[in-house]
């Protein structure tokens, strides 16, 4: 009898807490009071229960935006999809008639009924592209079920943004370029004429903007979490471990490469951002490579790169010092940082071993998380987010949050590919237990930040 009454106690607590909320309905069952489309012309249909939307030919992306704008917020739906049709759900998003004709840009949540499974991401709309891909979250891609309605739970507090669909979570990102935005509804855009007619439904849309803490669910801790606040680590980050390996601010922890202090030119810091310097038209201005003081042998390394038109650089790790070469040049395996369509580097060495995310002059970066050659690469003057993740000789390449490359440097296979290469002159190549981690200097500009590791 005791364990009965503590049960209907903690669902009346329960009950009570959630009666606290003040959920506000955005749909009124009616007409769409409140609501003004955007951008494309495909329809949006009413019925008593669910806005729906019908996908046209020869028309942009569509969106059915809310008048009024939000912070932070819980937001519920429930959406259902015609499998062949993309949608999603936009939040905190922008649209000024003045920059690109009032094109809606911000944050998406995805709605994916296709083989991909990345319903619940969050991709960045007319903006930076794929922010939390569930590449990274496999027990979230199984979380959206075809043919039914599938119950979407969106938190955007402060800058950290959550999803879950149908109580799984899916996604984990802290972000700080939007704050408020309206809310908006997508009927993709599409190509092909079996598509035309297709639709998306949502219905029991609403919002809660007071009382939040009696909204929010349990953390999801056991998904990855995506970081995009620059130079700054969030608290479950350092719960796992992580740390910055550049302050943001000094030179302190890196030296030039072979040698003992930071370079007096070529590399410049300023406002959070560890700059490489241009200096083709002037080698006194190049400063060379740069290193890191500590030497790692298990790690994950994370950072934010952006390149200049043409700009090439890389990373280096399981770089051994020389102090008899010249400073300010290192040798290791390279994540391969380049402006593939301008640089004529891209088309070099061998099937596009020199492109970006290759691993330089050895393995093509390929987007093995989509199973094709799209890397999903942001271009020149937008950011890109790099990861190297290491451990026991297996070796990834991350961009985007897409993984470009995996190997073993200790196998046969890697051995016989350094001996098709240009390092084949190098004994025992990358076979180093432990080394240190590199920036190159091509003399190209190009920006770092966000600079990350933990030891595996």
């Amino acid at each position: 009898m005791k364990k009965i009454v503590s049960f209907c106690l903690i669902a009346l607590l329960s009950f009570t807490s959630l009666a606290q909320v003040p959920w506000k309905n955005l749909y009124n069952g009616n007409d769409l009071k409140g609501w003004v489309k955007r951008n494309g012309n495909a329809e949006y249909k009413l019925t008593n229960n669910a806005i729906i939307g019908v996908s046209q030919l020869n028309t942009p992306n569509t969106f059915l935006c809310t008048e009024e704008t939000y912070g932070d917020f819980v937001l519920e739906m429930d959406v259902k999809v015609e499998p062949g049709l993309n949608s999603g759900i936009q939040i905190r998003s922008l649209s000024d008639p003045n920059d690109n004709n009032g094109r809606v840009r911000g944050y998406q949540i995805e709605i994916d009924p296709g083989d991909r499974a990345w319903s619940g991401g969050i991709y960045d709309e007319a903006r930076n592209g794929w922010l939390y891909p569930l590449s990274i979250n496999p027990k979230g891609q199984k979380a959206f079920k075809n043919g039914q309605w599938n119950k979407y739970h969106i938190e955007a507090i402060g800058p950290r943004m959550k999803t879950w669909i149908n109580g799984i979570p899916c996604a984990n990102v802290l972000d700080p370029q939007t704050a408020r935005g309206f809310i908006a509804l997508q009927v993709h855009q599409i190509k092909r004429e079996e598509q035309n007619g297709l639709t998306v439904q949502w219905r029991n849309i609403r919002i809660a903007t007071e009382n939040l803490k009696e909204a929010v669910w349990p953390d999801a801790n056991e998904i990855a979490e995506v970081n995009y606040l620059p130079n700054q680590l969030s608290d479950n980050e350092k719960r796992k471990g992580w740390r910055l390996l550049w302050d943001g601010k000094t030179s302190a922890g890196w030296r030039v490469a072979n040698g003992d202090n930071f370079p007096t030119a070529g590399w410049a810091i300023q406002d959070g951002v560890l700059k490489v310097l241009g200096s083709k038209k002037d080698s006194l201005r190049k400063g060379g490579d740069i290193v890191t003081d500590q030497a790692f042998t298990n790690f994950e390394l994370e950072l934010d790169f952006k390149l200049t038109t043409g700009g090439n650089s890389g990373v280096k790790y399981f770089v051994v010092e020389d102090r008899k070469k010249k400073p300010g040049t290192g040798l290791g395996p390279e994540f391969q940082i380049l402006d593939d369509k301008v640089h004529p580097d891209a088309k070099e060495g061998v099937n596009g071993n020199r492109t970006t995310g290759s691993l330089y002059d050895l393995i093509t970066a390929e987007n093995l998380s989509e199973g094709n050659t799209d890397k999903r690469m942001n271009p020149p003057g937008k950011w890109n987010k790099l990861r190297i993740v290491s451990k026991d000789g297996h070796v990834e390449h991350w961009l985007n949050n897409l993984k470009l490359v995996e190997y073993d440097r200790y196998s046969q296979i890697f051995r016989n590919l350094v001996a098709k290469s240009k390092y084949n002159t190098y004994p025992n190549f990358a076979q180093a237990p432990s080394g240190h981690i590199l920036f190159q200097d091509h003399g190209d500009e190009v920006h770092f930040r966000s600079i990350k590791i933990r030891e595996l």
